[in-house]
């Protein structure tokens, strides 16, 4: 469905972030594309969903491909009518709104305007919580639950494919957990395919069919999520697991030099 073919971005004309990077999600697939703080996550999905214009940022070489078709010099608007939605790291809800016109929001580009109510049940079946919250202010809800509205309203848009940036960040382990089994759920019922990226790998990696690492601007290692959590390197770099399973402490984690290069 979605194809990155050594894309080269730069923000402001001299600030090179993404630096070849390749991809590909499948279709009706969960995509975890993991890495530290710094490492281009964002900015990848960015040049997927548009969204890198408004912060100068441009994609210079390679290309980006949604189901055959060119899309990365296309503007945001008609990347999300093809059926892209990305759910933008920090929520962003209308703080000013309700959960219920947040939600409406999103419907509106959706593919189908006679399914709107439908949609809005739909949500309200995967996130219960926001339906109880109605007539609140999107501002006043908890983080966790600003998240699902976040969530709520790109399915609201009935995307094909749904951007997800850190959608654990700032949530307690049990919302965490809530959070990505209703991602799994949507995967599962709904057909959506989802490109996530996330610094949680452990959780992002139950959940995912494949999964990309990215270092300074590039994947630097690919593979099923089996593949991913067996590689010592991964284990301890981003599982924080010694080579008998135990947990690392934060210090070591810092401090760790991966035994071998991940590029030849």
């Amino acid at each position: 469905m979605l194809s990155l073919n050594n894309v080269e971005v730069i923000y402001n004309d001299v600030i090179l972030v993404l630096k070849g990077l390749s991809l590909k999600v499948e279709r009706g697939r969960i995509a975890a594309l993991l890495g530290t703080n710094g490492a281009g996550k964002s900015t990848t999905l960015k040049a997927i969903s548009g969204l890198l214009h408004p912060e100068d940022g441009e994609v210079t070489d390679g290309g980006v491909e949604f189901e055959g078709e060119q899309i990365d010099k296309l503007p945001a608007e008609d990347i999300v009518r093809r059926g892209i939605f990305q759910v933008m790291e920090g929520r962003r809800v209308f703080e000013h709104l309700t959960p219920q016109e947040n939600l409406l929001a999103g419907a509106y580009t959706a593919r189908d305007k006679g399914g709107v109510d439908e949609s809005l049940d739909r949500v309200y079946s995967y996130f219960p919580r926001l339906k109880e919250r109605g007539a609140s202010m999107a501002g006043f809800l908890s983080g966790g639950e600003q998240q699902m509205l976040a969530i709520g309203r790109a399915l609201m848009a009935q995307p094909k494919l749904m951007l997800l940036d850190e959608p654990s960040l700032g949530l307690a382990p049990l919302l965490v957990q809530e959070i990505f089994e209703i991602v799994q759920r949507i995967n599962r019922e709904q057909g959506t395919t989802i490109l996530l990226v996330e610094q949680n790998a452990s959780r992002a990696l139950e959940i995912s069919h494949y999964g990309y690492i990215m270092e300074g601007g590039r994947v630097v290692l690919e593979g099923t999520p089996a593949e991913l959590q067996d590689n010592a390197d991964v284990k301890e770099f981003y599982l924080g697991l010694t080579q008998v399973g135990q947990r690392k402490s934060y210090r070591d984690v810092k401090h760790y030099r991966r035994r071998k290069r991940w590029l030849s």
